[in-house]
């Protein structure tokens, strides 16, 4: 995201939530290929996602073994130059089956880009990958599902876990709630567009205006601090870095303990939005956590 992007997001300030301890002890799979399965190797496979009319496109990665693995659907940001694919990847050797797609409009996928397409593009994704035929294909178990995302992904997590019943649980990482951009906004759209102009590479069918007005529209409707009820019997883990959206994780966090939701897990990091030097903490925190959920 670009640095207007990021002011909008050091307006809006929180009291800090007490972090619960992840281990941040590096797995073997961060830094280690498993031993090939020659019978079931590891592959990756091309993905056309029905949603909204269209097929959006994505990827697999399919972990080595027989299976069904459990699966890991992966959700970019805003306008998502940062994949995490090497998140993906340390996942996959750890033995997840890792979805990730680009939504309608983004980086090839066709269709025009929207806030709330995005939500509609998770879900879509998730009924996919629910189908037996697919399931089947990549060698995976629907029933053992987690969906994670960065920045704007996590927004999109979030709201993907609150309406889908069923998954193991969710992880988000310095997740930015574009719905607040949208509150904050309200008196100075123009702020707003401006910042979402900066943010809409590889983006189609969108202006910094009409992303704005979409985001003032709808933003009381999208916040993640609104999600308490429906996330507090999920387990979670949230984690948060020094890029000015500590806050948006941290009322997302408040929201769901007051609805009496004891399952999150969270950990601050010092280092960008992006990770760029803690690529290695990134993963390790994630699939450590993923180990504690017991799902292979």
């Amino acid at each position: 995201m670009r640095p207007a992007f990021l002011l909008l997001a050091l307006t809006l300030a929180a009291a800090p939530a007490a972090a619960q301890p992840v281990s941040l002890k590096t797995p073997p799979a961060v830094i280690a290929d498993p031993t090939p399965d020659t019978a079931f190797p590891a592959r990756l496979e091309v993905l056309h996602i029905p949603s909204g009319g269209v097929k959006i496109n994505g990827i697999a990665l399919v972990a080595a073994g027989p299976g069904p693995h459990p699966v890991f659907v992966l959700f970019h940001g805003l306008p998502g130059n940062e994949k995490n694919l090497d998140l993906a990847q340390a996942v996959r050797r750890a033995g997840w089956t890792v979805v990730t797609i680009n939504y309608r409009g983004s980086w090839g996928s066709p269709g025009e880009f929207r806030f709330g397409q995005n939500l509609e593009d998770a879900r879509a994704t998730l009924a996919y990958v629910r189908d037996p035929a697919v399931a089947r294909t990549l060698r995976i178990d629907p029933a053992r599902m987690v969906v994670a995302g960065h920045s704007m992904g996590g927004w999109v997590t979030a709201h993907t876990a609150a309406a889908e019943p069923g998954l193991l649980g969710a992880v988000t990482f310095s997740a930015a709630d574009v719905a607040m951009r949208g509150v904050q906004g309200r008196d100075n759209p123009r702020a707003v567009a401006a910042a979402m102009d900066g943010n809409r590479e590889a983006l189609a069918g969108v202006t910094g205006e009409s992303m704005a007005a979409e985001l003032i529209a709808h933003g009381e409707d999208w916040r993640l601090d609104r999600l308490g009820p429906q996330l507090k019997d999920l387990p979670m883990l949230v984690l948060h870095s020094d890029d000015g959206f500590r806050p948006d994780s941290e009322r997302m966090i408040a929201a769901v303990k007051a609805a009496g939701g004891t399952g999150i897990q969270e950990a601050h990091v010092a280092t960008d939005h992006g990770w760029s030097d803690h690529r290695i903490a990134l993963e390790s925190l994630v699939i450590n956590w993923l180990d504690g959920l017991g799902a292979k």
